[in-house]
Parts: C-alpha cells; structure tokens; sequence
C-alpha cells in the first residue's frame, strides 16, 4: 500500500494535515458506500475531506474527490441539508495530526513518523482529551 495524502484539519487557527479518516467510519457505521471512487494509489478512499474543531466539536466541512474531475460530489450530496459543515457525531476514536518534520517515512498508510503528534480523543464528535507525542 502507498503512503496516502492526508486529510486537512483547522484547528486552533491553524491549517494542519489529518492523519485520521473520520468520514470512513459515517460510511461504515451508516452502511452506506462511499459514492468516491479510489483512482489513485495514493488516494485509495477517493476523496480529501477538511474538518474543523469549534467548541470543542469536530465538524466535516468540505469533501473534494481526489484526481477524478467526473466525481463532483458535495458535503450537501452525503448529507443533504448540510452545504456548510456537518458535526462529527459518529465519531469517537482518536484523531493524529503531524507536526513538525517528517522523522520516518513508509510507504504504507499513514506509518510516517514526525517530530511530535497531537492526538485529540474524541467522544461521539467531541473532543475528551489530547495529548502531544515527541518522536526520535
């Protein structure tokens, strides 16, 4: 498997890389299929998602298919009635954003290591606990 582009996350005022996949886990949760279509190895979810922390809430607020300009698909498409941003409610897990340089990189996923991570623990959409990892 190929290192794959990461998802974006604004958080704290900040534009930063997300090494998690929330969406994936509406699509499971919901047993719908994805409508985006891996067309890259680097892209095998076939979409970028952008999310936002408000408040404490993780929220979904643009999805663009990645390198396929015949999939226009919409936040609103996926959930209609929301054009502008959706709240994470389905999601609980935990959330990995680099930051700093890349120590490591793999060729798989997202297994590259960097200079620290924030991991933020999310509760049904919610933010419950972070934490900062220093890597060497």
């Amino acid at each position: 498997m190929t290192a794959q582009i990461s998802e974006r996350i604004h958080l704290n005022g900040k534009d930063l890389s997300l090494l998690s996949t929330p969406l994936c886990d509406y699509f499971a949760l919901a047993k719908i299929e994805s409508p985006f279509k891996g067309n890259c190895t680097a892209l095998w979810r076939g979409y970028i998602g952008s999310w936002e922390v408000i408040d404490n809430r993780l929220y979904l607020v643009s999805v663009e298919a990645g390198f396929d300009d015949d999939n226009k698909t919409s936040l609103a498409d996926i959930f209609p009635g929301f054009s502008n941003r959706v709240f994470a409610h389905w999601y609980s897990g935990e959330l990995r954003i680099p930051i700093g340089n890349q120590l490591n990189y793999q060729h798989i996923g997202f297994a590259s290591t960097y200079e620290k991570e924030l991991f933020l623990e999310l509760d049904s959409g919610v933010v419950v606990n972070e934490r900062i990892e220093k890597n060497k």
